[in-house]
């Protein structure tokens, strides 16, 4: 199975999949509402809308894995995400991404090295994993690293279809 067929649920409980968003470069993210990270959502949507229109989106993975910095649920998530961020890019059901109720997405994405030749589990609310239309994983960014830096804004266009 690929990263893309692995089957999720949306936020409001649909049965979804990566590949329902077409072949299209996605930058999944591990989110929360609650984070010193958060303000990240204002650069992850301006992603969304500069490259949305071009076989790009943000995804976004709700954690409450990381301090219980995502305890709402997923009404709550979607009010604050909409009303707080203008939020338009797919949110999925809130997951884990580490430990062993790992969901299978991040099973996979969780393979792939950073810049810094690291892989392994999730360091914290936010970090991005670029994957290509494909479905292959090119790239991983630390949750520190802004949604908008040159690094990720680079790869972004690189992997563009």
């Amino acid at each position: 199975m690929t990263l893309g067929e692995i089957p999720l649920r949306t936020l409001s409980g649909d049965a979804a999949s990566l590949n329902d968003l077409g072949a299209k470069a996605l930058l999944v993210v591990n989110v929360a509402s609650k984070c010193g990270l958060t303000p990240q959502y204002e650069g992850l949507e301006r992603l969304q809308e500069r490259y949305g229109d071009k076989g790009f989106s943000v995804v976004g993975f709700p954690c409450n894995q990381f301090a219980g910095q995502e305890p709402g649920t997923a009404g709550e998530i979607a009010e604050f995400c909409s009303t707080t961020y203008g939020v338009t890019f797919p949110l999925f059901e809130k997951i884990d991404v580490n430990g062993p109720d790992r969901h299978p997405v991040y099973r996979e994405l969780v393979e792939t090295a950073d810049a810094d030749g690291e892989a392994g589990d999730i360091q914290w609310n936010f970090e991005k994993f670029l994957v290509g239309a494909d479905g292959k994983v090119i790239a991983r960014f630390r949750p520190r690293t802004e949604p908008e830096a040159p690094e990720v804004v680079a790869a972004i266009e690189a992997a563009l279809p």
